[in-house]
């Protein structure tokens, strides 16, 4: 019981920390990897960097984007647990 407490207490204070360090550093962004490739692509390409395809759809906000990429997250975590599930269960039987 005090393993798990102190277990949980760790877990707390490093979210903690994690949240102050983001809040407290105002000038940085949540950037994607897209948009970095691009640009070190254009810079080593002298700036002829053109892309090959066009998305078929964007989002009409970020907020919408935010909202199915959490999605996709949750139903890639969900199919993961699930296999893991089955197979330790089929395991025990």
């Amino acid at each position: 019981m005090r393993g798990e407490m102190i277990a949980g207490f760790a877990v707390i204070l490093f979210f903690a920390l994690f949240l102050y360090v983001s809040a407290s550093n105002t000038g940085a962004e949540w950037g994607g990897a897209d948009g970095e490739a691009e640009g070190v692509i254009a810079e080593l390409t002298g700036g002829a960097y053109e892309p090959w395809f066009q998305p078929l759809w964007e989002p009409p906000s970020g907020e919408i984007e935010s909202l199915l990429f959490s999605l996709q997250a949750a139903l890639g975590a969900i199919v993961i647990g699930y296999f893991f599930g089955y197979y330790r269960g089929r395991r025990s039987a």
